[in-house]
This record gives C-alpha cells, sequence and structure tokens, in this order.
C-alpha cells in the first residue's frame, strides 16, 4: 500500500517562483539578462548592510542568536514598541506559515481577495481552514465585501496594502472604518510589504500606532522589498505580546540566521539608502506609465515597485519573447503582465524589447 498524505494538500500546486537569471542565459545562450519579474529592488542593498555582514564571516560554525534580540531591539526602537511585541522570521513567507499553525483549525473560515499573495490561501487549506474569496473593486480591495462576508467562523482576514500583484492601496480612513466594524475576536493580519514605496498621502503611514486600538491586529513587514535582502530571508511581525508569544510557540529554531540578522539591523540604520531607492523607483513608475500610455496599452497605477499593464496578448507567450531577448516578467491572467521597476537602463530596456515583442503580434502601434 502506497504512502498517504494529507487531504487537505491533495489540490495544492507548488509555487512557481519568477524563473533565475541563470535558467534564462542556459536556456536561451544569453549573456545578458535583466530579471523584473520578483519585486526585487535594483539597487540591491545597502553598503552599510555588506560591511555588517563581512564581520560575521568568521561565524559560520555558530549558531545564530535564536531570539534575534538584537534585531527585536533595532526594530522596537524604531516604531516605539517592545521587543516582546517583535518577532523576525526567515522572510514573510515563514510567517505566513506559522500564522496558519498557530491559529486557524479545521472548518475556520480566512477572508481575503480574490487577487492577493497567493500563499494566504495556500497556507489555510494546508490548516484545512476554508478561504472566503471576495473580489477586487476596481483591482483595489473591497473591505465593505469583506466586512459582508463575516460570519461565527471567520478566524482570520488578509489585508495586503498596497496588494501584491495589483499595486493597489486603501486609505488609512478606509481601514480606520473597517477595523471599527471586525469582531475583536477576528484576527486581522495587515500586510505592508509594500509600503515603503507608497507615494500617495492618505496611506496609513503610521500602521503601528493601530495596536493600541485594535489588539487584534497583526502587522507584517519585511527586509525583502525596500531594503534589497530577499536573498537572505528576513521579515518580521510587530503584533500584542499574546499573539507574539503564541506564534512563537510554533516558530522553528535558528530560523533568522547571522547574516540575515546583521544585515536587517544595519539596513534599519541606512534611511539615506532608502531614499534614494524611493526616489529611483518613483522615477522609473512614471516613465512606465507614460511608455505604455504611448502605447495605448491599460495599466494599473501601483503604489510599490510593480506594474500590471493589459498588453492585450496572450501573457505567457509575452512573456516566453521577453525571455528569448533577456528580459524576465510575470505573466499574469490572461493578457496581463506585471512588471517589476528596475533602474532606468533596465526600464528602458524592457519597453524597447516589448515593442520588438508586439510588433509581429500586432498588438505595438500606438492607438
Amino acid at each position: 500500500m502506497p504512502v498517504s498524505f494529507r487531504k487537505e494538500i491533495k489540490d495544492l500546486v507548488a509555487y512557481k517562483p519568477g524563473k533565475p537569471i541563470e535558467d534564462v542565459k542556459r536556456e536561451y545562450g544569453l549573456s545578458d539578462v535583466i530579471k523584473l519579474a520578483s519585486n526585487e529592488n535594483p539597487l540591491g542593498a545597502s553598503p552599510k548592510v555588506k560591511e555588517a555582514m563581512l564581520k560575521v564571516m568568521e561565524e559560520f560554525s555558530l549558531y545564530p542568536d535564536g531570539n534575534c534580540t538584537e534585531l527585536k531591539e533595532a526594530i522596537s526602537k524604531k516604531y516605539n514598541v517592545k521587543p516582546s511585541e517583535v518577532l523576525p522570521s526567515a522572510g514573510s513567507d515563514e510567517m505566513v506559515d506559522m500564522i496558519a499553525k498557530t491559529f486557524i483549525n479545521h472548518g475556520d473560515e480566512i477572508i481575503m481577495a480574490d487577487i492577493t499573495f497567493p500563499r494566504y490561501m495556500d497556507t489555510a487549506r494546508i490548516m484545512g481552514g476554508t478561504p472566503v474569496l471576495v473580489p477586487l473593486k476596481n483591482w483595489t480591495y473591497d473591505l465593505e465585501g469583506m466586512l459582508a462576508k463575516i460570519t461565527d467562523k471567520t478566524k482570520i482576514i488578509w489585508l495586503c496594502n498596497p496588494n501584491n500583484p495589483t499595486g493597489t492601496m486603501f486609505s488609512e480612513k478606509a481601514l480606520l472604518d473597517f477595523l471599527k466594524q471586525v469582531p475583536e475576536n477576528i484576527l486581522v493580519i495587515y500586510d505592508e510589504a509594500y509600503n515603503e514605496f507608497v507615494t500617495r498621502d492618505d496611506y496609513p503611514k503610521d500602521s503601528v500606532q493601530l495596536l493600541k486600538d485594535y489588539p487584534n491586529v497583526l502587522i507584517l513587514k519585511t527586509f525583502s522589498k525596500m531594503y534589497g535582502l530577499a536573498s537572505l530571508r528576513v521579515g518580521y511581525t510587530i503584533a500584542s505580546e499574546e499573539i507574539i508569544s503564541n506564534i512563537n510557540k510554533v516558530r522553528c529554531p535558528f530560523d533568522v540566521n547571522r547574516f540575515a540578522q546583521a544585515a536587517a539591523i544595519a539596513a534599519l540604520e541606512d534611511q539615506d539608502f532608502v531614499k534614494k531607492c524611493y526616489d529611483l523607483n518613483k522615477r522609473g513608475k512614471e516613465y512606465l506609465y507614460s511608455e505604455f500610455e504611448k502605447l495605448g496599452y491599460e495599466y494599473i497605477p501601483s503604489e510599490t515597485n510593480h506594474i500590471m499593464a493589459n498588453v492585450e496578448k496572450n501573457s505567457g507567450e509575452v512573456f516566453l519573447e521577453l525571455q528569448k531577448r533577456g528580459v524576465i516578467i510575470r505573466p499574469m491572467m490572461s493578457t496581463w503582465i506585471r512588471v517589476s521597476i528596475g533602474t532606468m537602463p533596465q526600464n528602458e530596456t524592457f519597453i524597447e524589447k516589448l515593442k520588438e515583442v508586439l510588433a509581429p503580434l500586432g498588438g505595438c502601434e500606438n492607438k
């Protein structure tokens, strides 16, 4: 009799990340490839990060601080919270898994948008929870629609603001109005992985203040995007001591490695680098908007470091043709693609190659 597997994972599909640069080089015999598929920082990380990592190069044989003491202290100082209200993790991905393990019982309902970070749904299903999907409205979270889905079985509500993959956001007023109507026994997870890129003034820029009035809120943050530490896998959560202490019970020991801890501390200290990345992203976003408009293609105004655009041709085919020309993007549903904002030369190369790809497909003329 063959080995059996849990029925909850039967219909799950393994996560498919953006294609690595090395694979594209080998597959197409290319020497130069740019990756604009995974929302990575095109400037990399702060020079201070590299200096910090060099200092721990001689410590390969030592386990990291399993409590992340110094990193917790750095984060707590930045946000004026207690270290006991902070929990670092191996990226946001690990924290999403730990939240599911900590809170979801079989049959619990988990409310989320229909187009958002897919790991929310997968972890709910792994734990036997029931995802309750609320369609986006004009590509943006429908908070009223989410409130209408609350039942006695609701355990968690996922909010991604700004949202991945659409790049859209909802305002501070909308968030506060929403939280006032959510029962206090429902955990509201506020994932703001892209908050450092936001340009709008009505965005809830000081989300940590929510914890004073809403102890059922958990704030999820990452060093992978603006801080450029995606390969090191380090993120963190800020929440009440009770929430943090219970999630900590299911955490794997030594999950945040020694290099990641040192890098994250150094990254927090270099806000000049953050400002430089913010300015570059803003310029790149405006450039791509302009080029999409010239081409006559619809795009979704974004508050992140990526943009979704409707190129009106099969996105999978466009994805493959761009790869052959040394540009990796992300195919989305139907005719939509998602492109990460790169350096200006990278953005210009993307537009140049996109025109080359779409012209034979009959889709590049100005409209």
